[in-house]
């Protein structure tokens, strides 16, 4: 196999790819599949013309990538935010491919970005970029093609304004479009709460695995938008200790532990920073927060927290992603020589995606289902995902992210090789 060229630590593309060739070669993945699995089956770049407030005309870049669809129709967010790049869109869409495939779902992997900071645009602004990204792709998405999602800078909002303007291109009512939407138009009760249960679940998992208590378990958590809040409200309910929060404005560390509900009012319905949170305790630098000594680790913010300079400093026992691409690939060796048990991100963060899919067949046969069935199935599906991931980690004598990543690949080559090459 072609010896891939080494990652630059921050290119997350790169760090997909580079844990990919990992686990191809470790399954001795044959030369023809690993070439199809390794290159996106398609990818667009749509400039896009949106009327301002001011009268001015914008022109934003977006980008939809649909890395795969053998296992079924492309799965994957819709992300607004300055940074967007093609490279990252394109590590999020092949990281989507084998997350489903981790679950066991019947999708495969897409994802959508623009370049645009959404907190500095009008509601009217947002509708009309989402109205006219939506638009240029209609040919692209479908409830058998690809079926986007919120991701970072969208929410339930933004999927509304999907479903409506492809329902409006292809003339009918069609829920299944998306996922992630309001309750009233076809939503899945659970799915607000889905990423972070599934968090949550692993992290029990892990516990037990280990023979740790989960009363009094100090987590940290590094993000607190939809994924960090939810995942911090559970976790405490549970019995977890949470001794450290950050969002995008700086972090706080509390021995003594938050409350989260009096954090989540705070910062949500107050609208205050979450590091003015009255005796919030140590304030740090978002990253820092990490750091502290803690039983777990949940990185839920962005990519490249935990990196080659910092990795060493990283305290907890168990690291769980609930961002994807939080720790650099070169950064998994000093994790693993620290002897951290790691839920990967393809694995950590899986409960959106695995609602996602319940969403999805709940609309297509217009029957949706109680709450606790939602979280009864997601329960389910997230603990056998665990357990497969460790036994082969255990099997194959590597660590749960290459584990994840055998497994993943391993479920798509199958499925490729079923059903042959169209030519």
């Amino acid at each position: 196999m072609s010896q891939a060229p080494m990652p630059e630590e921050m290119n997350v593309y790169q760090n997909a790819e580079a844990r990919f060739e990992v686990a191809a070669n470790k399954l001795g993945l044959e030369q023809g599949i690993y070439r199809f699995l390794k290159w996106p089956s398609k990818e667009v770049t749509l400039y896009i013309p949106v009327g301002m407030d001011n009268g001015q005309l914008e022109v934003f870049t977006g980008y939809r990538v649909l890395h795969s669809n053998v296992r079924g129709p492309g799965k994957g967010g819709i992300r607004f935010a300055p940074d967007v790049s093609i490279d990252e869109v394109r590590a999020l869409a092949t990281w989507m491919t084998w997350k489903c495939a981790v679950v066991n779902i019947p999708f495969g992997g897409a994802k959508g970005g623009v370049i645009c900071d959404p907190r500095k645009m009008s509601r009217g602004e947002l509708e009309r970029l989402t109205r006219r990204y939506t638009a240029e792709l209609a040919d692209w998405l479908g409830p058998e093609r690809d079926v986007p999602a919120p991701d970072v800078g969208t929410g339930e909002q933004t999927m509304a304004w999907v479903m409506d303007t492809y329902a409006m291109h292809v003339g009918q009512a069609t829920t299944a479009v998306v996922t992630g939407k309001p309750i009233e138009l076809g939503g899945s009760r659970g799915r607000r709460e889905a990423t972070g249960r599934g968090v949550m679940i692993c992290c029990d998992k892990a516990l037990a695995k280990l023979g740790m208590k989960k009363e009094g378990c100090r987590a940290v958590i590094q993000g607190f938008g939809n994924v960090g809040s939810m995942a911090a409200d559970l976790m405490q309910k549970a019995g977890y200790k949470i001794i450290g929060l950050a969002d995008i404005g700086g972090g706080l560390y509390n021995e003594s532990g938050f409350d989260v509900p009096k954090v989540i009012d705070w910062v949500y319905t107050q609208k205050k920073a979450l590091q003015d949170f009255p005796g919030g305790g140590t304030k740090m630098s978002a990253r820092d927060v990490l750091f502290q000594s803690c039983d777990i680790a949940i990185p839920a913010a962005i990519e490249n927290q935990i990196t080659e300079k910092n990795a060493h400093q990283v305290q907890a026992r168990i690291l769980c992603e609930g961002a994807n691409g939080p720790t650099t690939w070169q950064a998994d060796a000093i994790i693993d020589a620290k002897g951290i048990f790691t839920i990967p991100d393809i694995l950590g963060n899986a409960g959106g995606v695995t609602v996602s899919y319940f969403e999805w067949v709940q609309d297509r046969q217009g029957f949706f289902w109680r709450e606790s069935e939602v979280n009864e199935r997601l329960l389910d599906v997230m603990e056998n995902a665990f357990d497969e991931v460790v036994r082969y980690a255990e099997l194959h004598h590597v660590n749960n992210r290459i584990a994840a990543y055998m497994l993943a690949i391993d479920r798509v080559a199958s499925a490729l090789k079923l059903r042959g090459i169209y030519a």
